[in-house]
C-alpha cells in the first residue's frame, strides 16, 4: 500500500517537504519509521530512534503502536515549544 509521508521543521530541511512510500499492509507508524530509517543514510541520521519525534497520521496523533491505513497522510515532526 502507498502512504504519503510528510516532514516539517528541520526534518523537512533534510528530507524534503514529502515522500510516497510502499509500505506492507498492516504496518504502523513505529513499522514505517524503522522503514524509513532502513532506506537512506539521511533518514537514518534524521529519523533517528535516539530523535524526539512526533507522528501523526490523518492529522491525528498517533504512537508507534498506531496503525497506518492504506493511502494515509503521515507527518513527521519534532516536538515544539513555546513560551
Amino acid at each position: 500500500m502507498k502512504v504519503q509521508v510528510r516532514y516539517f521543521a528541520s526534518l523537512r530541511e533534510a528530507l524534503g517537504p514529502h515522500e510516497t512510500v510502499e509500505l506492507a499492509a498492516g504496518s504502523s507508524l513505529g513499522g514505517l519509521r524503522d522503514q524509513l530509517i532502513a532506506s537512506s543514510p539521511r533518514h537514518a541520521d534524521m529519523l533517528a530512534r535516539s530523535r524526539a519525534l512526533r507522528g501523526a497520521i490523518n492529522q491525528v496523533m498517533g504512537d508507534d503502536s498506531s496503525p497506518v491505513p492504506e493511502g494515509a497522510e503521515v507527518a513527521f515532526f519534532p516536538p515544539v515549544t513555546g513560551g
